[in-house]
């Protein structure tokens, strides 16, 4: 039988990524954007565009948990005004007897979607989440790194980043909730580093995942299998901060999707096999000044300006104190082993791999720091809101040169993570006392469910009651 009646738009891939670029370039510069002609260009689209029917409205928990709202077109344009969430149904916002919170729609991060993967007319909006009284909510990293970004644009400073974002396709579908000790994880293919044929299962994953991320204005630069068998990455281009975030979201997303259409799982435990390499999110960070790079030096040591000095500085001299956010679940620690080209040591260096911060080869244009220590499933607001608040206002260590450095390492489980987590002043100056509260109870509440010590194999309270897997049947057991 047809059920294909539908007259609402499918796009093709080409249309999409034309309208996504545009809009892409549109909402470029945040800080001097004027939001009221944004929200009427895109609102008048709406009420002409009859082949629309519905808007995804998209958030983001405070562990990083992506959460949708699909809304009729109609209802959203008369309602947007005053549209609400049960906040205590989302993990880290608020209580039973606390629990109407605000969606504010953002306007500028109006995406069309492509049909094959969300359906067919609908388009997306990212919100903020305010409190009842019409302040943002503590919690809501999306809307305070947009606050910072502002913030910053009034020194003329801009910040951009570019995530290299790790994760395994597995066979069967929702392969993490159905995870047993014994059986483990099977691979989809046993190709490594760039090895894959071309139209085997893995690569023709990373073909339809580049496709969609292209259609979404994120403007491809490579993918590839990596290191470990049956693992992928995908590279785009660096943007702002919120795009950033952003785009790490949908990454995930339209991953975890195109898996399911495949019968497969998309992956981001940053440890879901011992034995081979994890995965991470490496996160690139930059700064300019009127259009100059400020960590670019070509007289200064490794090519880096006393200001990028300072940045690497503060993110080592603290980094225990971040770790529970750069690593924020029992499976990440897993990764920061050695062995296996794991950042986990508190130093930079230009070469060595297992460095908290590499600094890649570049230019003028293209000097960064990598930031190698982030797992592959942490919260992408959180986290550069957190490097970059440290990076440019957190204390710096004095170093005795008189004295031999000794190595320092990260954290090697959550525990310790969490109990420097817990006793940080500066996470308090960072995040603000009940942000980190409420994250530090979230992170205790899965830790205290696992094994102390990681062992050799994959534990399945390590993986079921991670932020990322969760049913609210598991919730019910916290």
């Amino acid at each position: 039988m047809d059920t294909q009646l539908t007259d609402f738009s499918a796009w093709t891939y080409q249309e999409l990524e034309e309208m996504n670029l545009k809009a892409k370039k549109l909402r470029s510069n945040r800080a001097t954007m004027d939001y009221k002609k944004v929200e009427k260009e895109y609102r008048d689209y709406l009420k002409e565009e009859k082949g629309i029917k519905a808007v995804i409205v998209a958030f983001s928990d405070l562990e990083g948990r992506f959460h949708m709202l699909d809304y009729d077109k109609k209802y959203l344009l008369n309602a947007s005004n005053n549209l609400t969430f049960d906040g205590s149904s989302v993990k880290g916002f608020s209580t039973v007897n606390e629990s109407d919170l605000r969606l504010k729609l953002d306007w500028a991060s109006f995406y069309w979607l492509p049909a094959d993967i969300f359906g067919a007319g609908k388009v997306l909006l990212f919100a903020d989440i305010y409190k009842s009284d019409n302040t943002v909510h503590s919690s809501d990293f999306r809307t305070r790194l947009k606050e910072l970004s502002k913030e910053l644009y009034t020194k003329k400073i801009e910040a951009n980043i570019g995530n290299e974002l790790e994760g395994f396709l597995l066979k069967g579908v929702d392969a993490e909730t159905r995870y047993t000790e014994n059986k483990g994880f099977e691979l989809i293919s046993l190709g490594g580093y760039y090895h894959s044929l071309p139209k085997d299962k893995l690569k023709l994953f990373i073909d339809a995942t580049a496709e969609a991320q292209r259609a979404l204005g994120f403007q491809n630069e490579k993918d590839h299998p990596e290191v470990a068998p049956s693992q992928f990455e995908l590279n785009y281009k660096y943007t702002d901060v919120i795009n950033a975030a952003d785009q790490i979201q949908l990454y995930k997303l339209i991953a975890r999707q195109i898996a399911e259409n495949m019968e497969c799982t998309a992956c981001f435990l940053p440890k879901p096999l011992t034995g081979i390499n994890g995965s991470g999110m490496h996160t690139n960070i930059s700064l300019s000044k009127n259009g100059k790079n400020l960590f670019h030096n070509v007289n200064g040591e490794n090519g880096i300006s006393k200001i990028a000095d300072d940045f690497i500085n503060r993110i080592l001299s603290n980094a225990n104190d971040i770790s529970l956010v750069l690593n924020s679940s029992v499976n990440s620690y897993r990764r920061l082993d050695p062995k296996y080209e794991a950042p986990n040591q508190i130093k930079y260096s230009a070469s060595d791999r297992s460095a908290m911060i590499r600094l890649p080869i570049g230019n003028e244009d293209s000097t960064r720091l990598e930031v190698r220590s982030v797992g592959s499933d942490t919260n992408p607001y959180l986290l550069i809101y957190t490097l970059l608040k440290v990076g440019l206002e957190g204390p710096k260590e004095k170093v005795d040169t008189k004295k031999r450095p000794r190595t320092r390492v990260l954290p090697s489980n959550i525990f310790d993570a969490l109990r420097i987590f817990k006793t940080s002043d500066l996470m308090i100056k960072v995040m603000g006392k009940d942000a980190k509260n409420r994250y530090a109870n979230l992170k205790e509440k899965t830790a205290d469910r696992s094994p102390r010590e990681l062992g050799k194999f994959v534990k399945k309270s390590e993986v079921i009651y991670h932020h990322e897997v969760t049913n609210q049947c598991l919730w019910n057991q916290f």
